[in-house]
């Protein structure tokens, strides 16, 4: 049996891999920092971690990438993307009123500083009052206000997390965008393949130019140009070694075996650019069936 680690109960990561493996049997390790859930796969203590590393409203998860890039050297092996739903989580006989919530009741929020973030608009209109605070998780979230009852406390986090905490959904979709998703990776030392499921192929990597050298960028990106390769994502990212030093993160939609995409890079190192290849994996979208 597959062991995989993600962050707490009751996250959306946890809804995810729920939703990924199906029946397929698995077991899962939970733990409070993404650190550590990127550290039970470097260290051996399981099969798989679990990472969001892209959400529709907030980007790229900047933290989670740096960590690929920076700290572990364990290749991407699939990846998948899932509705990130966030809900107002609380107890519903704290802010009960005649005819609905009394929304003017609650008086901290706490969520995940991202889950935070794509709730700003439903925060604010309807509970201006409230004091915002940024914890670890959603799940955590929705365990501290389990534990502060009679508070005014509330969190934005899952129907999951509401469910194993014993709380209720005080409002559902509180998202400023109905269109939020988040591309989650699984890093792994082997591959994994899910069967009955559709997926394209696609391929990460890191590109570093060469200093001083003018047009580099340039002359990389028409290396998959003419050969019509599709970069259906480009960000720079800091090296971390010295002020305006970059790396380039690309995912190319073609596998790493592709005479195409191995010849693109052959072409990229002759221009004295480094390339490091974090996974070649499949995609799989997101089937609401």
């Amino acid at each position: 049996m597959r062991t995989v680690a993600l962050l707490p109960e009751g996250t959306v990561s946890h809804e995810a891999v729920l939703y990924l493996f199906g029946n397929e049997p698995v077991q899962l390790k939970h733990y409070k920092q993404i650190s550590d859930v990127f550290l039970s796969v470097a260290n051996g203590e399981a099969d798989f971690s679990v990472i969001p590393v892209e959400n529709t409203i907030e980007g790229s998860v900047s933290l989670h990438m740096d960590w690929l890039v920076h700290e572990v050297d364990v290749p991407m092996q699939l990846e998948w993307v899932y509705p990130s739903i966030q809900n107002l989580i609380g107890r519903r006989n704290e802010f009960e009123s005649e005819e609905s919530l009394d929304y003017s009741k609650v008086k901290r929020v706490l969520s995940h500083p991202v889950a935070m973030a794509q709730c700003q608009q439903f925060i604010r209109s309807r509970m201006p009052q409230a004091e915002l605070e940024n914890v670890g998780s959603t799940a955590e979230a929705i365990q501290s206000v389990a534990g502060h009852p009679g508070e005014g406390w509330a969190a934005i986090g899952t129907a999951l997390g509401a469910q194993r905490y014993g709380l209720d959904t005080l409002a559902r979709r509180v998202t400023d965008h109905n269109n939020n998703f988040t591309r989650f990776v699984l890093i792994g030392p082997g591959p994994i393949e899910l069967f009955g499921r559709q997926a394209t192929q696609k391929t990460s990597i890191l590109v570093t130019l060469p200093a001083d050298f003018p047009g580099a960028l340039h002359q990389v990106l028409s290396a998959f140009a003419w050969r019509k390769l599709n970069l259906s994502r480009i960000e720079s990212r800091p090296t971390k070694k010295k002020l305006g030093s970059y790396y380039f993160y690309m995912d190319v939609l073609e596998n790493i075996d592709s005479i195409l995409l191995g010849a693109a890079i052959s072409e990229i190192e002759a221009l004295g650019c480094q390339v490091r290849v974090l996974g070649s994996y499949p995609s799989y979208p997101y089937d609401e069936e």
